[in-house]
């Protein structure tokens, strides 16, 4: 059985090129989608690292000349992704996340907040869903920010209280579990670049409408619907989720002990700090200034690197930054051998055939919430990402009036960050968090229903309002 899901991904793909080719594609389309939907089951199964799962791909489709019949010009689209700029934004937004853990700021903020706030559970909960907000504009690994960076400081508070994944889990340590789980769900929808699939869903929505969000477009829609379901979450699991223990002034006087362990805010925090600000300064004015978010986020890391609060050492040893931007860079050029062989256009002609006749906002609500519910089958955002997003778009796009495009195109990308809520496999903190046992797996599918449901509803209304 493991070798057969182990080579799943070549099974699948080598069975539907053995199907004739579809009326309205020609053979090579038809083989690149063969391919296609191999790379996207070896990204869910991940028979062997995904970036080698899109290497592969990639390479494979570029000896066939599947994409264009020059060899040239097969290289050009190749490594088309590596010339990307959200590719490489994302990469030095990683490098940020390697100078927060270095210099301990983030750890300082995290710390700070259940001093002052975790006299009591729920204050607590609140303490460690701030903690993740604060940080994750600078994240774009919501499983560094999450499991990298809060997990170790938040997995210290349930023994306080003699709350253990065996022993007494519903006292503390189940709610603090599925609270920081939540706020990190809900972040990676409020800003852009807390999520990384959120900026290669920008790229692919760029590539196949023409359409650009920028930071703050995505800050400006996005903050008004998240800041209230962050603020809710932490309550409502309090409600739904309640922990035995109501008061943990425990925590605190751990908080503040550790915090002096620290000893005083050390210039290399105050300086990581002065570019995290700058870095977001860029990212939200950058086209006022007429500099590319990409190329202020190399300079930023440039400053880094120089003032010592990360080595270049660091820079090239960085195996997940790396890792991301090769499994990026080849996502981004399949995305595109989509459009150019003509197979977005046929699947979105077959599918619009069903919607046609509807009000355009009834199509646009039908397209999020089945962008939302179809994270039931991804066990990668990123894979959801790659496989569904320029479907949608090709749907959306004769369905949909030019001017309400850009609107639902963000509300789809910025739903990437909300559904990982929905199953204990849907983004990558979920294992972390699920896997310190304080929440069942009955527990944990009913609780992202609730959650999934609150979520959903909530970009459904956002797009109503904003369409």
């Amino acid at each position: 059985m493991d070798k057969l899901l182990k080579f799943s991904p070549v099974i699948v793909a080598l069975a539907m090129a053995l199907i004739p080719t579809p009326q309205g594609l020609q053979p090579d389309a038809w083989y690149f989608l063969c391919i296609f939907v191999g790379v996207v089951i070896g990204l869910i199964v991940e028979p062997v690292p995904a970036a080698l799962v899109g290497l592969l791909g990639v390479a494979v489709i570029a000896i066939l000349g599947l994409v264009d019949p020059s060899a040239k010009a097969s290289r050009s689209w190749a490594l088309s992704g590596f010339s990307n700029g959200v590719i490489w934004l994302i990469f030095a937004a990683f490098m940020f996340a390697l100078g927060y853990q270095k210099t301990g700021l983030g750890r300082r903020i995290s710390l700070i907040l259940i001093r002052y706030l975790g006299k009591n559970t729920l204050g607590l909960g609140y303490a460690i869903a701030f903690s993740d907000a604060i940080i994750s504009p600078f994240m774009p690994s919501n499983t560094a920010r999450s499991a990298g960076t809060i997990y170790p400081i938040a997995s210290n508070i349930p023994p306080m209280f003699d709350s253990y994944s065996d022993k007494n889990p519903r006292k503390i340590g189940s709610y603090l579990t599925w609270v920081a789980f939540s706020a990190t769900c809900v972040t990676s929808s409020m800003f852009l670049t807390a999520l990384a699939p959120n900026l290669l869903a920008v790229d692919l929505i760029n590539q196949s409408t023409g359409i650009t969000i920028q930071w703050g477009q995505w800050a400006k829609a996005m903050i008004p619907v998240m800041l209230p379901l962050f603020l809710l979450s932490p309550w409502l699991a309090y409600i739904v989720y309640p922990p035995t223990q109501k008061h943990s002034p425990e925590a605190p006087a751990w908080a503040k002990a550790e915090l002096e362990k620290m000893g005083k805010v050390s210039k290399k925090e105050l300086m990581m700090l002065g570019y995290a600000i700058m870095a977001l300064v860029f990212w939200i004015f950058g086209k006022e200034f007429g500099v590319d978010s990409t190329v202020a986020a190399i300079f930023v890391l440039s400053l880094m690197i120089l003032t010592n609060i990360i080595s270049w050492e660091d820079v090239i040893t960085n195996k997940g930054a790396w890792n991301v931007l090769v499994w990026f860079a080849t996502l981004v050029a399949m995305a595109s051998g989509l459009k150019k062989t003509g197979v977005l256009k046929w699947i979105g002609d077959l599918v619009s055939v069903y919607l046609q006749g509807m009000p355009p906002l009834t199509v646009a609500i039908m397209l999020v919430l089945l962008f939302f519910v179809l994270h039931y089958f991804f066990a990668s955002t990123t894979a959801h990402t790659t496989a569904l997003m320029p479907l949608f778009l090709a749907i959306a796009i004769p369905l949909v009036p030019a001017e309400m495009m850009p609107r639902l195109a963000l509300m789809l990308a910025a739903s990437l960050g909300v559904m990982g809520i929905i199953t204990p496999y849907a983004t990558g903190p979920a294992p972390i968090w699920y896997g310190s046992g304080f929440i069942s797996q009955a527990r944990w599918w009913a609780l992202g229903a609730i959650f999934g449901s609150i979520y959903l509803a909530a970009m459904i209304v956002a797009t109503i309002i904003y369409i």
